[in-house]
């Protein structure tokens, strides 16, 4: 492995925009550099569905056909402010100047996997069938993964570079997550002159809302709402109020129970008050739970202690990939890539979990 040219891969990737529906420089950049190494490379239009400019990247470098293919994953768009994405290198550790985020999530997960390629085809190293799939539009819901040409996939086991923690975390279980979104009804009234005759919107939410179980409701169910909005004149009774929640779960039991229960306080405040709520719950992804006997996690575990990593197998209260992946016949883990502080301007990297990233996606292909 060439740890140099892994650190510039990763910076020439990290200063591509590509905040979320504007994926295609990196998406161009990313398939240029895959079809170098020898990939057959391809791309989707499923961007066309939700208005990105930008399909997902496939390649596959043909291998041993006597051995189970293998599939690597991440995620090309970044989470804004993700424009104009300047480095800096203190340390040992990669930054972004403080304006921006790094981009690490999910670029380094990208380098790793390149990087790792390179190696295979340099070193003419015996190797399965690897697969890679880079999406677009993860970040705004796993848009790129939903919608994914699963067809064109063979592998049956996949690793997802796309979780902080340094490299050797495996996450075998996540959250499903619903969403409901939609919109308080009431009437709208003179507040001085007759409010008898209004229905206020902003009451029946909040009746809704007071009696809903949220934020931490057990060890495995959050629940949380994200939207509550209405402006406007405080001599009218308010007509409509915006309301958008979710709930997650690593138990689809406990998620569907938790939605019933959030949609239920609804129906029984626009009961109350005569109100309408009009809005729709949808299913994001369904949750995954992998045994730590699982072969290809012990595959994974056996991995790191061949190059010298800890293995620790953790769960997330996240989705990924992974999630879409996993309902799709493809049995999923997300690996740690060592991005800290991610989604903000403080967001880092060390180049030692570059390097051990791209060790430890290299010792998977072999």
């Amino acid at each position: 492995m060439n740890s140099q040219r892994l650190v510039d891969t990763f910076l020439k990737y990290i200063q591509i925009d590509s905040e979320s529906f504007d994926e295609k420089a990196m998406a161009e950049a990313v398939m240029a550099d895959l079809a170098e190494i020898g990939c057959e490379v391809y791309t989707d239009n499923c961007g066309e569905k939700f208005g990105s400019n930008a399909g997902n990247v496939y390649a596959t470098l043909k291998g041993d056909e006597n051995r189970e293919p293998i599939l690597f994953s991440a995620h090309m768009d970044t989470v804004v402010p993700g424009k104009n994405v300047r480095p800096v290198i203190k340390d040992g550790v990669i930054y972004s100047d403080g304006t921006t985020v790094l981009g690490g999530d999910d670029k380094s997960g990208i380098a790793a996997v390149v990087e790792a390629l390179r190696t295979v085809k340099e070193e003419n190293l015996n190797h399965p069938t690897i697969e890679v799939v880079f999406s677009v539009c993860e970040e705004v819901g796993l848009l790129g993964s939903a919608n994914m040409d699963y067809s064109r996939i063979t592998a049956k086991k996949a690793a997802v570079l796309d979780s902080s923690g340094d490299a050797g975390k495996i996450i075998t279980s996540a959250p499903g997550q619903i969403k409901i979104d939609g919109y308080f009804v009431g009437k709208g009234a003179h507040a001085g002159i007759a409010p008898e005759n209004g229905i206020s919107a902003i009451q029946i939410a909040a009746e809704a809302v007071s009696n809903m179980k949220l934020l931490r409701i057990d060890k495995e169910t959050t629940a949380n709402i994200g939207t509550f909005s209405c402006e406007g004149a405080t001599n009218i009774v308010a007509e409509r109020v915006h309301f958008v929640a979710e709930a997650r779960s690593l138990n689809r039991e406990k998620l569907a129970a938790q939605t019933l229960h959030m949609t239920q306080c609804i129906d029984a405040a626009c009961k109350k008050f005569g109100g309408r709520f009009e809005g729709k719950v949808f299913e994001m992804y369904q949750p995954y739970k992998k045994d730590d006997s699982d072969s290809f996690v012990q595959k994974i575990v056996a991995a790191c202690e061949n190059i010298g990593l800890k293995a620790e197998i953790a769960s997330t209260g996240g989705g990924s990939d992974a999630n879409n992946m996993n309902q799709n016949g493809i049995s999923a883990v997300v690996l740690g890539t060592g991005m800290t502080d991610v989604h903000t301007v403080n967001e880092s990297i060390t180049i030692e979990n570059l390097e051990n990233t791209a060790k430890l996606v290299l010792e998977l292909m072999k």
